[in-house]
């Protein structure tokens, strides 16, 4: 019987063989239900450029006084700006988007919309 997680990863393998083909930085996402992912990783697929995520001592400050911390779409907000200003400190200007199976939407989307606000295009 196939769950939850298998159709998800089924997704997002779809995904990274397109973002594959189309040899571009891209913009991982995974969360769970206590914090948000974010990282860009190369084209070829072997090296993290940058990450950022609400394990990250600033962030857990920043996220301190607001409850559920990590896991809302506030903190997805920060995160998504976080890994935009880190990518362009990077020189990393354009990359594409890889929701790795979720659903663009609520945290992911926040994430996505917070990204590209901050100047990160995909």
């Amino acid at each position: 019987m196939i769950g939850k997680k298998e159709n998800r990863l089924r997704r997002a393998r779809a995904t990274r063989a397109r973002i594959k083909n189309m040899q571009v930085n891209r913009l991982v996402v995974h969360r769970t239900n206590l914090h948000i992912y974010a990282q860009i990783i190369s084209a070829d697929g072997k090296n993290v450029l940058c990450a950022a995520s609400t394990l990250e001592p600033e962030v857990r400050a920043s996220l301190a006084s607001q409850s559920g911390k990590g896991g809302n779409v506030n903190a997805a907000k920060v995160i998504g700006k976080r890994i935009a200003e880190k990518a362009k400190a990077a020189g990393i200007e354009t990359c594409a988007f890889d929701r790795a199976g979720y659903r663009f939407h609520g945290r992911v989307a926040a994430l996505a919309n917070a990204a590209r606000e901050a100047g990160l295009k995909f």
